[in-house]
């Protein structure tokens, strides 16, 4: 063991001081742990209210799952709307892609086959040698079968 060990480890015990590392602690305080108590404690609070007033003596019911439904409803309208937006745009790119698309395909295509002449033709060079060498071998053993009795 190193002496210097002991004093590593009680070093990481302690909480650093530095300025940076209080004006985080600060910090998170302020901007996570207290909007987070006063979200908490707001809705534990309208859920009082709303229960006082939905079940005390002459409550409307009613009205108040009317409410709640709506509540409910408005984000998956918000998210149907934000998806609908989506999809019109993605039909409006569509509409204009296909307008020129036929063109610049026609262009892609003619590429291809152009290419496609390239690679035959390459390939036909490569395997030329290896065909013509095994015609040259069949030649040669059918003529040393045609002299052997």
């Amino acid at each position: 063991m190193t002496p210097k060990l002991p004093e590593l480890a009680e070093r990481l015990k302690t909480p650093p001081a530095h300025y940076s590392y209080l004006k985080h602690r600060r910090q998170v305080l302020r901007q996570v742990v207290l909007p987070v108590v006063l979200s908490a404690l707001a809705l534990v609070g309208m859920v009082v209210w709303i229960s006082i007033a939905t079940f005390k003596q002459g409550g409307d019911v009613g009205r108040w799952a009317a409410v709640s439904t709506i509540w409910v409803i408005i984000p998956t309208l918000i998210g149907g709307l934000i998806v609908l937006a989506i999809l019109g745009g993605l039909i409006y790119g569509m509409a204009r892609l296909l307008k020129a698309l036929p063109y610049y395909t026609g262009i892609a295509q003619d590429y291809v086959v152009l290419a496609r002449g390239y690679i035959v033709r390459g390939a036909d060079m490569a395997v030329k040698p290896i065909v013509a060498l095994n015609g040259w071998l069949q030649t040669a053993k059918a003529f040393f079968e045609r002299i052997t009795p």
